[in-house]
């Protein structure tokens, strides 16, 4: 990476900057992702909790899984835009929605995760590498 990305909310009041690259750019197809994007999957890049900074004002969603998974987002307190997932302070990863990014650029996808549950009307870009379920 030779500059710092960085992005935000629909009205500016939610900020990241991450000061390393993602581990990971690509695409959600899973039934969360589909229902909180109001999309047919969510772009999303990782980053280690390390490599992020955040400023502003959020509201966390948590959404418990029947297998004991919590899903967490977080979307600003002021215009609703969905920005990150997991737990500020508590996760060793995020999860940054490349919607928010200021160049969307920057935003060069090669994996796509739960391709099982894409509706039929979600075009796969050729190209990714493509997992049925999350990877391993």
């Amino acid at each position: 990476m030779t500059k710092e990305l960085s992005g935000g909310c629909l009205c500016g009041d939610l900020r990241w900057k991450a000061h390393a690259p993602p581990h990971a750019m690509g695409l959600c197809f899973c039934a969360d992702c589909r229902k909180a994007s109001g999309s047919g999957f969510i772009p999303f890049m990782n980053f280690d909790a390390s490599a992020l900074s955040v400023t502003g004002r959020w509201t966390v969603h948590r959404l418990a899984h029947a297998d004991g998974r919590e899903a967490v987002r977080n979307s600003c307190i002021v215009c609703g835009g969905l920005v990150f997932g997991g737990k500020w302070g508590e996760s060793a990863s995020h999860t940054i929605y490349a919607g928010s990014l200021d160049d969307p650029s920057a935003f060069h996808p090669t994996i796509a995760i739960f391709t099982r549950d894409a509706p039929d009307w979600v075009v796969i870009p050729p190209g990714l590498k493509a997992f049925a379920a999350m990877p391993g």
